[in-house]
This record gives C-alpha cells, structure tokens and sequence, in this order.
C-alpha cells in the first residue's frame, strides 16, 4: 500500500529510530532485523508468502499418561463400573437417579424417594449399568425414615463397592460424588467433607419426609445424583448422596456447594435389614415433638401424645412440656437435631439424656426401642 505524503507528520516516530536528529545506530538496526526474522520464523512465512516448513519432520509423542492408583481418575477408573443409573416410569411421570452395587449377586442402593412412585402408583423400574447394559429391576424393601431402597436385578459377579466406615471421616477429607445429574450418567466431581453431623430433611413428598444425620460436601451434587456413592480418598463408600439445599424461592436449582449424603454405616444397616427382612427398623425414644417450637432445645408435645406410655422416655420421667437439651454428648438446639440423633442409634442402646422442666435441669439414662410399624 503506498501512502500519501504530508509536509509534517504529527505520529511520533517508532522507538528504534528514536529522535529524527539522531542517527540509528547500526546495533540498533541488526537488533531489529533479528527480531523481524525471529517473527516471520514464527509465523512460518516468508517474504513471498511461502511456507518456511516445506521439508519439517513434525513428530507425534506416543508417551502414556501414568495415573497413579489414587488418583482422582484412578479411584473413578474403579468405582464407575458398581454405579448405576436408575430409570423410573409411572402412567404419569418419570425419573432418573443413581445407585450402586452393594452386593455382586446384583443387589442395589439408592434412595427411597428415587423410587417411590413406582413403589406407591406402580410403574417400571429400569438400571443402566456403566457399560451400557439394561435390566429390570424389583424392589427388595425401602425405607422412608432413611431414604433408603435396595433393588434387585437378575445379574451375576457384578462389581461391588468397598464399604467404608463413615464414622472414622473427618471435616476436609478429599470425597468423590459419582453419579448421573440430570441424566448424565458415570458424572465425577471432587470436593471434600465439610462438616457431619447435619439434621437434613429429605425426601420426595411430606408423607415420606426422612431426617438424615448427614455428611456434608462441597463436591457438586445435582437432581439425579440421589442413590450414588460418595467415596472417599480410597475409594470405599462412606455415604450415599441424597439430598442438596436449594436457594428457597430464587430459580436456583442446581448445586451451591451444599450436598448431603446418608452416612455408610447407618445406610448399611439398613440395607442388610431391607434385604434380609424387605423392611427396615429404627429406635425411638417414644416423645412427639413440637416441630413449631424455635427455642434451644427439643419440645415435647403439649398433648395426650406428647410422651409414650411405657417408652423410654416416661420411663425417664419425662413429661409434656419438657425440654431436651441433650442426648448423649450432643447438644440439642431443634427437634430436627433430636430426631436425627436417635436414629443414628441402635434399638437397644443406652443413652443419657437431659432436659429442662421449669428452669431447672435433669438427667436420666434411656434404653431405646424399635419403632412400632
């Protein structure tokens, strides 16, 4: 392109020429071509516009990436194949979520509310297993105070998970949460503990709500991840994914860093109970609570029903009206707290317990029972 001549240009000149009075030195000008050189080598071009890589040997690395066992990709590498994906189909609606195998003679875990509308209206179940093949599945037995459903396929020498031992996790442990958000099925994504202990509601309707004493993560946990493993650095199971708190009436739906999971060990009592029995149990302390009152505290019913009679709590001597502040070593701010902490329990334990009457305190030791069907 030619450009017209001025009589005065008002574009300062380029840094190397420097000052139109000074000359350039020599040095200056060999820099320059160097780096002018240097420019069109990258670019591969040359003057007329030829490639300069005519006669290059470009070669292809064929090294293999090395993914140590414990790596995040080797324990997904591991675990996918026990993860399934669960198809619900009632005459009205559908679902999907997650599982996993818990047992190579084609036994499942998953939610309750994954599968409570083919269990109340009827319906078909279908699971998706990770490398693509389909079966039908039944219901060997749910329970809706925990969330908890195992499944059952005709199938033989399936991969099982390694259980782990929930009550040995502690806050800021590496887990991975596996599972199939919005039907995105062998979905892995990491995060760690971050804090146990939580009383969360879950459930799909309020005639089956379920309290948790839940794990709580950061690893993204979506709709569909419900059933699936959380694992931990290992690869063992310590808590089965159920449930995420949502922003209330914002349009927020999706995970904010706030996902709870069933912890093992309490799922895997009751999945040996729902096999062996097609029902599960939990202990009660045998008190119906205010679930309105918002003081400290547990408040038991100011009714006829507030506290049963011959449970372990008359026995305690509690009445209506009473205050649990404590049971065992854990303090007791909700009757959620309440809840959740019986039900980590085992019919049979003895557990001190305190309340309030009146402004002032007392203490008694509860043996629990089996909740009555």
């Amino acid at each position: 392109m030619i450009f017209p001549r001025t009589k005065r240009s008002l574009v300062a000149p380029p840094w190397w020429q420097g000052s139109r009075s000074r000359k350039t030195p020599r040095g200056t000008v060999v820099l320059v071509a160097l780096l002018a050189g240097g420019i069109g080598g990258l670019l591969g071009v040359n003057a007329t516009g030829g490639t300069l890589f005519r006669h290059a040997n470009l070669v292809s690395s064929s090294s293999v990436i090395e993914r140590a066992p414990d790596s995040v990709a080797g324990i997904a590498a591991r675990v996918l194949p026990s993860v399934v994906s669960i198809t619900t189909r009632t005459s009205d609606s559908g679902g999907t979520g997650s599982g996993f195998i818990i047992d190579s003679g084609g036994y499942i875990l998953t939610n309750n509310h994954v599968i409570a509308s083919v269990a109340q209206s009827g319906g078909t179940l279908r699971v998706t297993l990770n490398n693509g093949d389909v079966y039908n599945a039944k219901i060997v037995g749910r329970d809706a105070s925990y969330d908890l459903a195992v499944l059952k396929i005709v199938a033989a020498n399936l991969p099982a998970l390694q259980f782990g031992d929930s009550d040995m996790v502690a806050v800021g442990d590496s887990v991975i949460a596996i599972g199939s958000p919005l039907g995105l099925s062998g979905t892995v994504t990491l995060g760690i503990i971050s804090a146990k202990n939580r009383p969360v509601t879950a459930g799909g309707s309020v005639s089956e709500n379920s309290f948790i004493n839940a794990l709580q993560t950061d690893a993204a946990i979506n709709p569909g991840n419900s059933g699936g493993p959380l694992v931990d650095s290992t690869g063992a199971v310590i808590g089965v994914n159920s449930a995420i708190a949502s922003l209330g009436s914002t349009s927020q739906t999706g995970s904010i860093g706030l996902g709870f999971a069933i912890p093992i060990n309490q799922a895997r009592k009751t999945a040996d109970q729902l096999i062996k029995n097609g029902k599960a149990t939990y202990p009660v302390l045998g008190v119906s609570l205010d679930m309105n009152f918002r003081g400290l505290g547990a408040l038991v019913a100011k009714s006829s029903t507030g506290v049963m009679a011959g449970g372990p709590a008359a026995k305690a001597g509690v009445k209506q009206g009473d205050i649990i502040i404590k049971f065992g070593d854990r303090e007791i701010n909700a009757a959620e707290e309440l809840i959740v902490a019986v039900r980590s329990k085992n019919v049979g334990d003895r557990v001190r317990i305190t309340y309030v009457r009146d402004g002032k305190e007392f203490s008694a030791t509860v043996a629990l029972i089996a909740a009555k069907d």
